[in-house]
């Protein structure tokens, strides 16, 4: 079966999403965008926002709703966030999530209060977080029962003397717990041209068999950095990687353009229409 093309809902695309359902195959959503988390320990920790509540549930009604979470935190040394992962669980359950998607990074730092940096943290490609990783990866498949996928993360600091390349740990890690990849191709693009990498090598030493998603994105540059902004449409050189990627990830089931809110008054629905156009032609090209 070909693989479907989706959208990662913004609160910008609530009108597209009601209007332009028979061009998506399925909508990704940030759960922790459509919801209030009040922290540990409270008795009503999370509560969906009212105008969240209705999209969400209306477009459930017509396309597969898959979940890309912002929120576990799964490298945190110091905590893992069961109640998180069960609120995930009930959600899956409620929308009968395809699939369940993470980043591979940290967030939350647990050193007598919790402190937040509300961006994707990168981590070192070592044995020691790999097995960290593991069991935690094995308790998010038993409470969320349906493929759970981590996202390669972007980073612009490396660490010095890691002990593997991130192919080989993204690799190592699929291949201890059977976990999926969502391959985020817009952060590989943003990573080896600011790092100096070449991004299809990168791709040929991914096994690309535990690949579920893949996203495309644009971004920009800032201050010496080319940056993971999700600005506008997404970057041909990562349409060009996405027909390099294809045939190397038989496992997939879709992909997932993601761009922010920001960028609306750029794009509106001809841009996202020919975003989701374009993904679908490159799909039935390489198929």
């Amino acid at each position: 079966m070909q693989p479907g093309v989706g959208v990662l809902f913004n609160p910008a695309l609530a009108e597209f999403v009601a209007t332009h359902q028979a061009s998506l195959d399925y909508l990704a959503i940030i759960p922790d965008r459509l919801w209030i988390d009040r922290g540990f320990g409270g008795p009503s920790r999370f509560e969906t926002l009212p105008f969240a509540g209705s999209v969400l549930s209306e477009a459930a009604c017509h396309l597969p709703v898959v979940m890309h979470g912002i929120g576990l935190s799964i490298c945190s040394a110091g905590l893992f966030d069961l109640e998180y992962l069960d609120q995930l669980a009930s959600w899956r359950d409620r929308y009968g999530c395809p699939w369940v998607s993470e980043h591979l990074s940290f967030s939350r730092i647990a050193a007598g209060h919790e402190t937040n940096a509300s961006v994707a943290l990168p981590v070192a490609y070592d044995c020691e977080m790999l097995e960290l990783l593991v069991p935690r990866i094995r308790e998010a498949q038993s409470r969320l029962r349906c493929p759970f996928l981590l996202e390669n993360n972007v980073y612009y600091v490396t660490f010095p003397e890691q002990e593997m390349t991130e192919p080989q740990f993204l690799n190592a890690m699929t291949g201890a717990t059977g976990c999926g990849l969502l391959l985020d191709l817009h952060n590989v693009y943003t990573n080896a041209r600011n790092h100096g990498f070449d991004p299809r090598c990168f791709l040929a030493e991914l096994d690309g068999s535990h690949v579920i998603e893949i996203h495309v994105a644009g971004g920009s540059e800032m201050m010496g950095f080319y940056t993971d902004s999700h600005t506008g449409p997404v970057v041909e050189e990562v349409w060009n990687l996405l027909e390099f990627a294809l045939p190397r990830c038989p496992n997939l089931r879709g992909v997932t353009f993601e761009f922010h809110e920001s960028s609306w008054p750029l794009l509106r629905d001809d841009g996202v229409r020919a975003q989701i156009e374009r993904a679908r032609s490159i799909l039935a090209g390489v198929s």
